[in-house]
Order: structure tokens, then sequence, then C-alpha cells
């Protein structure tokens, strides 16, 4: 592949004297994406590495080395002998897509095989080099970013029995097309994600996509204006997805009534198949029973505050990276761990905010120093707990004191 500009010319001058054909491959049709597009894009960007003088570079995860691509915004291309010409278009809008320009007389060729083949070693190189993508929603249309994060389950602070749980059923999902068309049900998956602030609802779902290689669709309840788009929206996700509704509970209490309601119901009934949605709520108890039935939600998942299990998984996480294993080889037995259980057992503390306390000082300071300042904090915070309760009882001892107080005056008189 030769890009330069004098090369260029020639096709042009060359287009002037003889009818040439143009194919337009836009990014998106609709509300999805074009299939084609990517291959191209793939196919266009791995060609002449070794001649471009402009080069950009990048890392995939879990591939070593460097993926390089050319950039620039047309390149020629050569098959069968007949020469073709691409081009990078960016509309005024911000729609993107790629021009391919070519002489009348290699129609036949060019229309067939050509665009097959590149289409095919394009999709190769795609699969190959595949980035996980974020893909969130603005109104009707889905904005596509890389999607780059470090949660695993290995690393995620859970009770292991109930991890374990998680990803067994994981596992079984992907695994089990064969069983879900014997059963005659949607091959799909519901799960709900539900706990205090802080708790590790977005780590989940980020652990979820890594382990599956799945990519990830943040829908915006409140970006999508009426039911059609909404269908819209779900109708065009890929397969080997993870769609995503964050705080369930506000997003659809703005969006309207009980009908709306129905619809997102049905509309993610009506998805493709090979899919896993998953709500996430902080407040379990406004959500209208009918929206999170089995069927639906086929798993509730309850990530609570921090726990012992949960603890130990971050002392490793958070405190080993720094001292050389040194949590490794004590295990269970430091210390200080038995108080720490003990504090644990009395307090609420997220898994989030146990990990900042130990990020905080972890740097400066040894082993022993990190799992002090922890245990001043828990203690810190036992203590205001214990007295938000004690106040909360006693407010409520005088509300039923002075209740049986009028009720006595008004049996008296």
């Amino acid at each position: 592949m030769k890009g330069d500009t004098l090369g260029e010319s020639r096709f042009k001058l060359g287009c002037f004297f003889s009818p040439c054909v143009e194919i337009n491959f836009p990014e998106l049709q609709g509300l999805q994406l074009n299939q084609a597009y990517l291959a191209i894009n793939a196919y266009l960007g791995s060609k002449g590495t070794d001649k471009a003088n402009c080069l950009s570079a990048s890392q995939v995860r879990d591939v070593k080395g460097l993926v390089l691509k050319r950039e620039g915004k047309t390149m020629n291309d050569e098959y069968k002998g007949f020469k073709v010409w691409w081009k990078n278009v960016t509309s005024p809008n911000g729609d993107k897509s790629y021009q391919l320009t070519f002489h009348s007389r290699a129609r036949s060729v060019i229309t067939t095989a050509y665009i097959q083949y590149v289409v095919e070693e394009g999709t190769l190189l795609h699969t190959k080099n595949k980035k996980m993508k974020l893909l969130s929603n603005e109104q009707s249309i889905w904005r596509i970013n890389d999607f780059e994060h470090p949660a695993s389950f290995q690393t995620f602070a859970m009770d292991p029995e109930k991890k374990q749980e998680i990803i067994d059923d994981l596992i079984a999902f992907i695994n089990g097309k064969e069983y879900y068309k014997k059963i005659g049900k949607a091959w799909k998956r519901g799960y709900l994600l539900y706990g205090p602030p802080g708790t590790g609802k977005s780590t989940m779902i980020a652990a979820m996509a890594n382990l599956l290689n799945y990519c990830i669709y943040d829908l915006d309840l409140t970006s999508v204006h009426n039911n059609l788009d909404l269908k819209k929206m779900l109708t065009t996700t890929f397969s080997r997805s993870i769609i995503v509704i964050g705080d369930i509970d506000c997003s659809v209490n703005l969006t309207g009534n009980r009908i709306q309601k129905d619809n997102l119901r049905k509309n993610g009934e009506q998805s493709k198949e090979e899919r896993i949605i998953v709500f996430t709520t902080n407040h379990l108890q406004k959500l209208d029973p009918a929206l999170i039935r089995r069927g639906r939600m086929d798993m509730r998942i309850e990530l609570s505050y921090c726990t012992y299990e949960a603890f130990k998984i971050l002392a490793k996480n958070v405190v080993t990276s720094r001292f050389d294993n040194y949590l490794d080889r004590c295990g269970d037995h430091h210390p200080l761990f038995e108080k720490i259980k003990t504090l644990l057992e009395g307090t609420m503390i997220t898994p989030a905010d146990l990990a900042e306390t130990l990020m905080a000082r972890n740097q400066i300071i040894d082993v022993d120093g990190s799992l002090n300042s922890l245990i001043q904090t828990l203690e810190r915070m036992n203590n205001y707990q214990r007295r938000q309760r004690h106040e909360h009882k006693e407010k409520q001892d005088r509300k039923k004191h002075k209740k049986y107080n009028i009720f006595g005056s008004l049996l008296e008189h």
C-alpha cells in the first residue's frame, strides 16, 4: 500500500478520463455499528506499517507487544491488477465512513471478491486485536470508548464461596447455548446487584466483563425520550455483551409511570441473545417486584458492608503489594487480624472505605502501621454508629412514651 499525495493525484487524474465508482461504508447503520466498517478499519490500519512514515501504537490487554497502525486519511491498495483508493471521511456532524473508489472496469472484481477479501481479513485482525468496549448512550446514539479496568474476581473483596457461586453461574451461562435452546428459553441472563454505595457494584460489573471478555453497554434511561428509542437501543446491541442499567430505581422513576416500566421489561425481553442484563440499585425495597422477578433477574447479588473474609482479600491486594507478600506469609495469623475481625462484626464499613483507609497510609508506614491505622478508623466508626443507634432508640422510646401519655389522658377524660 502507498499513501503518498502523488499517487492520489494520479488516481484522480485517471478517474477524470475513465468513470469511477465510489462505495461508502459508514460506521453506523441507523443506531447499529456497521461490522464491515470495523473490519475495513482493522484491515487498512494494519497495512503498510513497515513503509509508512506516520504510525500509531497501542497495546491490547492480554497481548504482548504493541499493535502498530498506519495513520493518514487516504491510502491505495491493489487486488488482481486493479488499483483502488481508500479514504477515511468524517462529516461535519462527526459521522465517520470509509470511501472506496475504483475504476468502473474493475466493478465486478472489486464488488465481489475484493470487498469480501477485505472484510474477511479485517474481521480476523479485529478479533485478534480486539479491545473491550464501553458504550454509553447520548439520547439514542451509542458512543464507543475503549474499556480498560483492572477488576477481576481474584481481587474482588467478597466471601470466597459466594464469589465462586457467581463465577460458576457466569461460566454456565456462556457455555449454555444448547441448554437454553433445549428448554426453549432465550439465551439471556439477568443479574440484580444491590447494596449501599461503595460496596462494589461497578467493580463487580467490570470483573464480569473481564472474565467473559464482553463489551459493556451503559444504558442511561434518563437520556431515552420514548419507548421506541429504548427498543432501538436494546435491539442494536451486540452479542456477547453486558447491558447495564444503573440505579434502576431512580431511572424508572425519572422516565415515568407503570406503563413505561412494562415497556422496559418487554423491550429487555426482546433484545438479542447471548446477553447479560444487569440492574443496580441502592434501594431494593423501592423496586417494582414485577421488574425483578425470576426470569428477568435470574440472580440477586447482595453487595453489603465489608466482612472479615472480604477484608483479608483487600489486605492482600492493597498492603501486600507494598510489603513483599508479608501478609501472604503470615496468612490469618497476624496478631492484629483478630482485633479487626471483632471490630468488623459490629461496624458497618464499605469495602471502598476500608481499602481507602489502607491505601492512605501503606506507602509511608509498615504493615503493622497500616493495620493499626485501620483499627483506629474502625473503632471511631464503631463508637459513632453505637451512639447513633442509642440516640435512635431513645428517640423511638420518647415517641412511644408520648403516645402512651396522650392515650392515657384521653381515657381519664
